[in-house]
Order: structure tokens, then sequence, then C-alpha cells
């Protein structure tokens, strides 16, 4: 205990300190919401890295690991080719430059410019706040059950201990506090992974001997798609993978940094950092061999790592899932805040505040979500990754089409764009929802497998296309400004 509470004394100081520091150079709403578009590439990458591969994955992947087995390790891939590289490749540019030709600080103001919709940034802006909480409660409880296991205290102390460190230093700091706090904690995410990886394939005897003993509990655990089956992993990877290029805290990272020819770089660096995305995955089946008696799966990995760390590497993963789990939560607390306020009250609701009123504004707003997910927290209500994927599947359903149209396809109609959002939430709430609705019959077996991301982002998919070919165009004045400066991407 006293190992675990000097090391995260020291380290919660440090993220403490950078938010300090940080906040000299937060003077207005944009330097709190975007850091004046001045980051670098490699705090650009691996702050990338620890919010995407959050405690959610580490906590929630494990857990996932040890239910399914070896066949998870195919979420991990695409959470590396499709979440993030590919997704850097075909998003990172084009939003730099066009949310700096719009002067749109958030995805619905990027949504509002381009379309010149206020509908569409009113509704993106609420889905996402309210569906961000809850992806924020999933966090959360990634660190407080790792607390639980390793400290052996309170659930409740680890959700109140990480929420008010992350809401010191993100009201305090803004985002540049979370882009280089989130640097930080990506070295420690990583090192921390590699480190229980490593010395849980030597306890249970290599890869070979790992197969073998999990072959010998369930062939599923071993096969693909295995116990799982192909609609239950397929829904999983694209939930977790193409959902990310829908998810406004990632994609700030774009808005961010201080211009598009650093994305080459960028884009190497965060697809090494984010290789580590397979390891939960390993380990939580590596789990399922030495801990096979636990009281739900979330406490599989925990439970690893009290086995096979001593005080001090323990000391480390823990500090690591924090880590991961800070940099996520604090970065959905500036969007969100960010969003409610120029979006909904200063935009939609027609607001004039002061440049410092403004930065007021964000910071009490980024205090009052972050306690508002944390009482929720204190009884949550599911799995971890059974949370983020109903919430990245409405959130997806709301914002990826509209973004990805709206960057690639001049043509795309604003109304088609509100209706692709309207209609794609309804469809992954209502499918999430059927098994529980009495009076609708029963889904066969292998449709009941797939995810409402998968029937949401179909629908929108379907409604945009059809909506804009149908449709008219956005006014050209919007198309004009959003292309503008943007010569040589233009196709």
């Amino acid at each position: 205990m006293m190992i675990y509470t000097l090391v995260l004394v020291v380290y919660l100081g440090i993220l403490a300190a950078i938010g300090i520091v940080m906040s000299r150079r937060s003077r207005n709403a944009g330097d709190f919401a975007l850091g004046g578009r001045s980051v670098g590439p490699w705090v650009t990458a691996l702050s990338f890295v620890a919010a995407y591969y959050s405690s959610v994955v580490i906590i929630g992947g494990g857990a996932f690991g040890w239910k399914f087995g070896l066949a998870t390790l195919w979420v991990g891939a695409g959470n590396v080719l499709i979440g993030t590289t590919l997704a850097w490749i075909v998003l990172g540019r084009r939003i730099r430059r066009f949310t700096e030709n719009l002067d749109a600080m958030t995805l619905p103001g990027f949504f509002a410019g381009r379309y010149g919709s206020a509908e569409a940034r009113i509704f993106s802006a609420a889905v996402t706040a309210l569906f961000l909480i809850i992806y924020n409660v999933s966090v959360l409880k990634g660190m407080a059950n790792t607390f639980e296991v390793l400290m052996d205290l309170p659930y409740w102390s680890g959700v109140v201990i990480s929420g008010v460190v992350i809401l010191f230093y993100t009201a305090v700091g803004g985002y540049l506090a979370v882009v280089w706090t989130s640097f930080v904690q990506a070295l420690v995410m990583i090192a921390a992974l590699i480190l229980l990886t490593y010395m849980s394939l030597q306890k249970v005897g290599g890869m070979t001997a790992l197969v073998d003993r999990l072959n010998t509990i369930d062939p599923g655990l071993v096969n693909t798609p295995g116990v799982w089956g192909w609609a239950g992993l397929f829904s999983f990877t694209m939930i977790v993978s193409l959902g990310t290029w829908g998810m406004p805290q990632l994609l700030v990272r774009f808005y961010s940094i201080k211009n598009d020819k650093m994305l080459r770089l960028g884009t190497v660096i965060v697809t090494i950092g984010a290789s580590v995305a397979m390891l939960p995955y390993l380990t939580g089946a590596v789990a399922r061999v030495l801990v096979p008696e636990i009281d739900s799966p979330d406490q599989a990995i925990p439970a690893l790592t009290a086995l096979v760390l001593n005080d001090w590497g323990g000391a480390l993963f823990l500090a690591g899932v924090v880590a991961a789990g800070m940099s996520t939560f604090a970065g959905v607390l500036i969007i969100i805040s960010s969003s409610m306020v120029r979006d909904v009250w200063i935009n939609g609701l027609g607001r004039q505040l002061t440049p410092a009123a403004e930065l007021k504004a964000n910071r009490i707003m980024s205090v009052a979500v972050g306690v508002i997910s944390l009482l929720i927290a204190l009884r949550p209500p599911a799995l971890v990754l059974v949370l983020t994927a109903f919430s990245w599947a409405v959130i997806a359903s709301t914002n990826l089409w509209p973004l990805l149209f709206g960057l690639y396809w001049k043509r795309t109609s604003p109304r088609a764009t509100l209706w692709s959002m309207i209609l794609g939430v309804t469809a992954a709430l209502v499918w999430q929802a059927w098994p529980r609705i009495a009076w609708l019959p029963e889904l066969p077996t292998g449709v009941a497998g797939i995810h409402g991301f998968v029937v949401g982002t179909t629908v929108g998919l379907v409604v945009i296309v059809v909506g804009t070919l149908v449709g008219r165009p956005a006014p050209a004045k919007n198309i004009t400004q959003a292309w503008t400066g943007a010569t040589g991407i233009d196709s």
C-alpha cells in the first residue's frame, strides 16, 4: 500500500502541476478548447493513443479477452489499422484545414459551418454530450475497478480519487493540460502494458502453453470467431474501430495540431503507439487461465496484475490504467464543455459572452459535467466495454457520415445530413432496446448478435446518400468557405 500510494501521489502531483503551468496559456475559449492550434506531432499522436486506448480498452478489452479468448485480438487489430492509421490518413488533413477555414472549434460547429444547418449543430451537440457522459462513466468504472483490486480500496473511493484530480487539471489548464498530461500518460500506459504482457506470458509458460490451456477450458477460446460468434466479433470490432471516426474527443487532435504537414510524422508515431491495443485482449485471455475465479470479467486485468507483478510493477500498472482513463475523461470534458457553451448556449440560444466570460463558462461546465459523470459512476449499470460500445454506437450514428461526406462530397445535402443523424440514432437505440420490448418478435440468433452500431450507421449511410441524391446541397458560400485554401486535397 505504501509503494502504491507513493507512486500515485507523485504521479498525480505531476499531472496537477502540468495543469497549473498550462493554465497560464489558456487565455481564451480557443486556447481552452484547442490550445490555439499549436500542438506538435509527438504530443498530438501520443495524446490520441492515450485518449483512444483508455482504461476502457485496458480493463474492458481485458474483460472481453477473459470472456471470449484469443478471437478478441481481431478487435485490437481493427483498433490499430482502422481506428488509428486509416483515420489519420483519411480524416486528419482535411479536418485540420476545413475546421480552420470554417473557424470551427467543435464537431457540431463544423456541421454548422459546412452545411449551414443550425439544427444539425444542436442535435449533434446534444447527443454527443449526453452519450459522452455515459462513456465517461465507463472510463471511471475502469479506473475504480483497478483501485478496488490492486489497493483493496472501496469502489467509490477509486471513482472519487480519479474524478477529483481530472476535474482539477482540466478546469484549470484546459486543452493544453489535457494533451500534455495525455502525452505523459501514454508513455506510462505503454510501459505498463508491455511489462504486464511480458510477465503474464512468462507466468503461463509462453504462447504455446497459453493456447493449449485455453483449448482445454473451451476450444472456442482459441478459434475465430469462437464463443463470441461472427456477429458479435464483427460488430464490436467496427464499433471500437470505425466508430472512432465519429468520436469528437479523438477528432479534436486533428483540429489542434500546428499544421497539416505534421500529420505525416504523426501518423507513423500514432501507429506504433497504437500497437499496444493488442495487449489487453491478449492478457485478458491469459487471465482466463491464471485467474479463472473472479466476480466480474472487469476484474480480470487487475487480478492478473496482482498475481504476476511485484509491488513496484503493480504500482506502475495502476498508474498506467489511471493515466489511460484520465486522459480520455479529461478530453471528453473539454469536448462537452466547449460544445455546450459555444454550440448550444452561444450559437444555439443566441447568448453573447465576452472572451473572459466564455472561458469561465467552459471551466464551470467542465466541472459540472465531470461531477455528473462521477455520480453516475458510483452505481454503474454494466460492464465497461458494454457501456462504451453503447455510447459509441449512438455517437457514431450521429457524427460519422455527416463528417466523412462533409469532407469529401461537396454536394452532400444539409437536410439529408440532419435526417441521417436523427434516423441513425433512432435505429441504434431501437435495435439495442429490441430484446427488452415484449411486443416485438424475437430476433434470430445470428441477427441478434449484431450491435446497434452496425444498424444505426447503416441506416444513416442510406439516408444521407439517398437524401443527397434527391436533395439540395449546402449554400454555395458554405462550400466555398470550407474548401478555401484546400487546394491540392480537392478531388
